[in-house]
């Protein structure tokens, strides 16, 4: 497995946690601080909290063996799969000027890629 394909499974976690994490807090009734905190024991959100767990048991492996100057900035994906995600599956309307803004973290990717 190339480093590039952990890479991206460590952004597929991220991204699915998020997403678990935003339906959680969609369900709540309340939004005040600590039905937010009290949260953590619900179905969504803690198994966002243990995706997020094996995301980050990756992400060590993944430092492990390259350069965090590498792979951290390729991280920066993770916004732009959130964002498509969010539009998929959360039905978010997404601004013309933020798919721009997406599509430069992408180009950045690839040349950090790249070198």
């Amino acid at each position: 497995m190339t480093i590039y394909i952990l890479i991206f499974l460590n952004i597929l976690l991220l991204v699915f946690g998020q997403i678990l994490w935003k339906i959680g807090l969609m369900r709540l009734p309340n939004k005040d601080m600590i039905t937010i905190v009290t949260s953590i024991f619900t179905p969504y959100i803690f198994l966002g909290v243990l995706v997020y767990g094996v995301a980050t048991f990756l992400w060590l492996f993944i430092l492990s063996k390259k350069d965090l100057s590498m792979v951290y900035p390729l991280q920066s994906l993770t916004y732009v799969l959130g964002m498509v995600s969010a539009y998929l599956f959360l039905n978010e309307k997404i601004p013309v000027i933020r798919w721009l803004g997406a599509l430069l973290i992408i180009i950045g990717a690839y040349f950090i890629a790249k070198s």
